[in-house]
């Protein structure tokens, strides 16, 4: 169980505060509801762009990372579709530097020409390295693009097109900072060695003089139901030959959602799992084979990838994979128990760091529900084999499916 008590400051700043004083760290994550989705298709990969100028230092403290680390402290970020986050950890004692160090870039983050240049060229090569110069990199941007024909889940994180970093003005950076970095479209969490009764103080004084920004209203094309199979081939300087298969899959928390989060478990978690068992050990057709979920806030992507055996044929590989949907049906009680078990010890393992927990007070806020973190194991038990065979058979349709075929330089 996570504690948690909130308030919300008079410019809109919600804020979560978890005490443990079993540690002598605090944590503060600020989470900006603001991902890759809310893009204009024409200017894309600006939230990550974000994530990197936000430590390019701000009106009054010229780097970020130098002040924190005096005191002992440690930062990081991370840019979703949904979402831009930042945290630090450091002793308690020190805490009131890092809201001195949150709150000063909030407020005014240093719009200089030399960062936004630096930074620039620093997404440019990671789109490079990560995606155009690396296997498989650019696999992401062919599934996406292909299942997502409205909705800006159509587009990776690091954006569409290195064009679109590449030409960003600043006041293009300007214009996205105020409308998103404002305090009331963000939720901070104060985690550890910390009082409800200190954290309020030291939001007042820190963040509650910053103004809020006009509210922004999400109003993002909704996609449609894919009622026939998208597919694709594509060649590349690759190893393996891998088979992609991405179904259409409800959004984080919403109904369904925990049934297929025990699917994805029942297909591909260890070595006695359906896709594992059955195409990798009793009929090899591949080499490795997983399932897993994007996980994301608006309707997301349940995705299969396999690196197929040499000489085995795409069509073969896929035929196998298909059919063996089938067998999910004769699931029994027992693979679902335990199924459920490996879920529940992941998510109360999850629950061990501190970070962890900050992060996921965060994220289930912001789906309007904070008790949420105390509430994913009871959803996860209550499904049973019904929904389970039901959220398969809805979403393992092939006409809910957008395939990929990537193949190697010799196979053509």
């Amino acid at each position: 169980m996570i504690h948690f008590q909130k308030f919300t400051l008079s410019n809109g700043l919600r804020v979560i505060v978890h005490e443990d004083a079993t540690t002598h760290i605090a944590v503060m994550n600020l989470m900006y509801d603001v991902g890759s989705r809310d893009e204009y298709p024409l200017k894309t990969g600006f939230a990550h762009l974000f994530e990197h100028l936000m430590f390019g230092g701000s009106s009054n403290i010229p780097a970020y990372d130098t002040p924190l680390q005096q005191v002992g402290g440690d930062n990081n970020a991370y840019t979703t579709t949904d979402v831009t986050n930042y945290y630090c950890a450091l002793p308690a004692v020190n805490l009131e530097t890092a809201f001195w160090l949150e709150s000063d870039r909030m407020l005014g983050l240093a719009f200089n020409e030399k960062s936004l240049e630096v930074q620039r060229k620093v997404v440019v090569e990671e789109f490079k390295e990560r995606y155009l110069n690396q296997p498989y990199g650019d696999a992401w941007h062919h599934l996406t693009n292909m299942a997502y024909t409205t909705h800006p889940y159509k587009w990776p994180t690091i954006g569409q097109s290195l064009s679109h970093i590449e030409n960003a003005t600043m006041e293009d950076v300007k214009t996205f900072f105020y409308k998103f970095y404002r305090p009331n479209n963000a939720i901070l969490v104060v985690a550890g060695k910390v009082t409800q009764q200190q954290v309020a103080a030291l939001c007042k004084k820190w963040f509650e003089p910053i103004p809020a920004g006009p509210s922004y209203h999400r109003l993002l094309p909704q996609e449609p139901d894919q009622v026939q199979s998208r597919r694709k081939v594509v060649q590349g300087d690759v190893p393996f030959p891998v088979l992609y298969k991405a179904y259409h899959m409800p959004a984080k928390g919403m109904a369904g959602y925990y049934a297929a989060t025990v699917l994805c478990n029942l297909l591909s978690e260890g070595k006695s799992a359906l896709l594992y068992d059955n195409l990798v050990e009793k009929q090899p057709l591949y080499t490795r084979i997983n399932a897993y979920m994007t996980e994301s806030l608006d309707p997301g992507l349940f995705v299969i990838s396999g690196s197929l055996v040499p000489k085995v044929a795409f069509e073969e590989a896929e035929s196998a994979l298909v059919s063996l949907f089938n067998q999910i049906k004769a699931i029994t009680p027992v693979a679902l128990e335990k199924a459920k078990n490996q879920i529940e010890a992941q998510l109360v393992f999850g629950q061990v760091n501190l970070v962890d927990r900050a992060q996921e007070l965060a994220i289930a806020t912001l789906q309007g529900d904070t008790n949420l973190v105390n509430s994913h194991i009871d959803y996860i038990q209550q499904v049973d084999l019904e929904t389970i065979q039901a959220i398969a058979e809805t979403i393992l349709q092939e006409q809910n499916c957008t395939t990929l075929h990537y193949q190697t330089m010799t196979q053509f």
